[in-house]
This record gives structure tokens, sequence and C-alpha cells, in this order.
């Protein structure tokens, strides 16, 4: 069975975007995985076909109503209760590779896109779904988020990527003690005064390897000193 991904959204014709092209869409094309969407419109039982109304409380915006967004989950999990509901949010768990390579080695994943002010709580609650945020920013919808998502964990299905190799070697690979990954060079070896570092080709492995290493560890600890403080208390343990 291929992994199969289901967005709840209220636009539907922004999937499968970008995931249509190069690995994921060559993947999607030749089921390594399935995508569908729901449009939760659909779902809503007036004549208007209501999806959201004000806030309790008071205040800006409008938020999607829990009976309607209820609905469309019962519908994307009616073939496969297992795949986990994850609403994307900004006030969500921060999307990481850990969770990446988790979604990854399941069934798949049903995502919420929520729009308006987003999701009334009690469905949250009642259908127990993770909250997942891309990032500390604030978007328009869910949609870009869920691409993000899934084109991180597609990548990681089998077959999709070529070599193993190079994916053990990318930023966030090491799951314990993450570091971000050292840069890459190509020919020519001149490029505009600038020169690959010699080391490179020099077709000693294990220097290569350990200027990697060097290369990686420095740009994590200038860059993002939250990765580097872990990486450093894993080596400590």
């Amino acid at each position: 069975m291929s992994w199969h991904a289901t967005a709840l959204t209220l636009f539907p014709d922004m999937f499968p975007g970008t995931l249509g092209h190069s690995l994921a869409g060559r993947a999607l094309r030749e089921e390594t995985w399935r995508l569908d969407t729901l449009q939760i419109r659909d779902f809503a039982a007036d004549k208007h076909r209501t999806v959201d109304d004000t806030p309790c409380g008071g205040g800006a915006g409008m938020v999607l109503r829990p009976d309607v967004v209820d609905a469309a989950c019962d519908a994307a999990l009616a073939d496969n209760v297992a795949r986990p509901l994850l609403y994307l949010t900004p006030r969500g768990r921060l999307m990481d590779q850990a969770l990446v390579r988790e979604l990854a080695a399941g069934p798949g994943v049903v995502l919420v896109c929520g729009r308006y002010e987003g999701l009334d709580q009690r469905v949250i609650e009642a259908r127990g779904m993770r909250e997942v945020s891309a990032g500390d920013f604030v978007l328009s919808g869910g949609e870009p988020a869920a691409l993000l998502l899934l084109d991180a964990c597609v990548r990681l299905l089998p077959g999709v990527m070529g070599g193993a190799e190079s994916a053990a070697e990318e930023s966030f690979a090491e799951a314990d003690a993450p570091l971000l990954e050292y840069p890459h060079y190509t020919r020519p070896a001149e490029w505009r005064g600038r020169a690959v570092p010699e080391v490179l080709l020099s077709g000693h492995h294990a220097a290569v390897a350990r200027w990697r290493r060097e290369q990686a560890e420095a740009a994590t600890r200038e860059r993002r000193p939250d990765l580097w403080a872990r990486h450093m208390s894993r080596r400590a343990s």
C-alpha cells in the first residue's frame, strides 16, 4: 500500500502544486504515494455551504466551525483510521526532521489546512489533532505549510530519492544531534578568482570527511546556536 496523504482545504486547486514536479511528482505518477484533497465546504449542512462563524467572545476574523471540519475528518479517515490528523498552525510544534522521519515511516497523513482565524478548539481536542507549525511566522492559510511538510516526507519514502548516502549527509540528518550541511563545490576548479578548497581535490577521503565535518560544525555554531547547543549536549552525555 502506498503512503497516502489527504489535505482538508478550502482551496483544493493548490494541490499538488510543486509536488507534481521533480522527484515527488514522478513518485506520485508511479503511485509510490497518493495525494487527494477534500473540499471542507462540501461538508457544510446549510444551503450557503457555510464553513465559518464569528469568534465567541468577540474579535476580528472568523473561525472554522467544528461540526463542518469534524465531518470532513470522518470522510478523510473512512478508509484508514490509522493516519494521524495534523493541523497546520503557527501555534503548533515546530516542524523538524525528526517529525518528518516519523510521519514518512507511517501509513500517511491527513492534513487540516486552516484559514481565517483557525479552527474551533473543540474539534482539535476531540479529534486529537497534532498541531504543527512550519516556523515562527504567519501564513494566509495552512496549504503552503502542508505542501512543505509533504515534500519533506515524500523524499524519504523508499525509492523516491536515488542516493541514500546523499540523504544521510544532509542538514538535520543526524537524529540525536543534528548539524547543518557542509558547503558544496563543483567544476570549474576556479571561478571568478575563487578556488575550490584544495582538500576536496586531493582524493584523500578521510581528509575530505574531516573537512566536511568541521565545516558543518562551524556553520551550525555560527548560524544555529540552538542546534549547536543540542549537539554539544549530546556529545557530552
